[in-house]
Order: C-alpha cells, then sequence, then structure tokens
C-alpha cells in the first residue's frame, strides 16, 4: 500500500511545518512496523562502473555504518552502463534514527531506500512524496491501512 507524505497529497514540504508533518508520517508508520527490532537499511547509488567509487558514496552522510552489498548492472548500454551499487547496515530500529536519509529521500536528493525487518516479513521504502508498504499478510496491511486511512490517496488505483 501507498502512504502520502502530507496532506492532500503534495508532494514537497514548503515549510519546517510541512517537514513536520512529513517526518512524523514516515517514523509513526516506520514505529509500528519495526518498534523493538532490528532492521535492515538498504541505499543505492550509481556509476558507469562494476565497482563502486573509492570515495564514499554520497549516501555516507544519511547512512553512515553502510556496508557495500552488491553491484548490478542496471543498463545494458554497451556504450554508456549503468550500475546500481547496493548499501547495507543492520541496525536497532529507533525513532528519528534516520531522520537527516528520510529528510533527504523526501527532498528528492536520494531515492532507493528500502528498510526492512531482519526476518524479511516487512518492507519500507520511502520516496519523494510518501512511502510504500509491502506486508507478509492481508490482514496487517488492513489494519496499518485503516490507523492511516487519512494518508491514503484519492485515486481509484492507491497511487
Amino acid at each position: 500500500m501507498r502512504f502520502h507524505s502530507l496532506p492532500e497529497s503534495k508532494r514537497y514540504p514548503d515549510t519546517e511545518d510541512e517537514w513536520a508533518i512529513v517526518l512524523d508520517r514516515y517514523n509513526t508508520v516506520l514505529d509500528e512496523l519495526f518498534a523493538g527490532l532490528d532492521v535492515y537499511l538498504a541505499t543505492s547509488n550509481w556509476s558507469g562502473t562494476p565497482v563502486p567509487p573509492e570515495r564514499p558514496h554520497e549516501q555516507t552522510r544519511w547512512h553512515p555504518g553502510a556496508h557495500h552489498w552488491t553491484s548490478i548492472r542496471t543498463d545494458p548500454d554497451p556504450d554508456d552502463p549503468i550500475y546500481t551499487h547496493v548499501y547495507v547496515s543492520l541496525i536497532p530500529w529507533e525513532r528519528g534514527r534516520i531522520d537527516a536519509l528520510l529528510r533527504a529521500v523526501a527532498d528528492d536528493a536520494t531515492a532507493g531506500v528500502l528498510i526492512i525487518d531482519a526476518s524479511l516479513q516487512r518492507i519500507y521504502h520511502p520516496y519523494d512524496g510518501g512511502a510504500d508498504v509491502i506486508l507478509a499478510t492481508d490482514a496487517e496491511r488492513d489494519q496499518l491501512r485503516s490507523r492511516h486511512a487519512d494518508w491514503l490517496s484519492a485515486h481509484p488505483s492507491g497511487l
């Protein structure tokens, strides 16, 4: 399911009050999914080489302790290949701990972030404008959806 970060599906915050709403919505759902648990935090960056850049990637400031996990060729163009480099860390979930990263996501300064419980049953994918949530059961999804019905899109597709 998809939750929007701001009322009326506004995509980007303009004021500190709106930033507070964005971070509260992200953290509220993250708390409901992961309170008291360890989570995998995955971020990514891109380059034209199969090996990640030697200098720390830009997301290091938002994802301290990240370790390179894998690199995947995501554009097969032989003249201009693109590789996605994925970085992962295992952290105890704590409200506010990744606010700098969430703020960068909401500001479209980075993308490709996933927060996943250690048992791989719940996935949270924030993006600029909201977050997608994947849960193991329909019942869990329906309960979360009903708790935050006013954060859902009014569009018939739910997007």
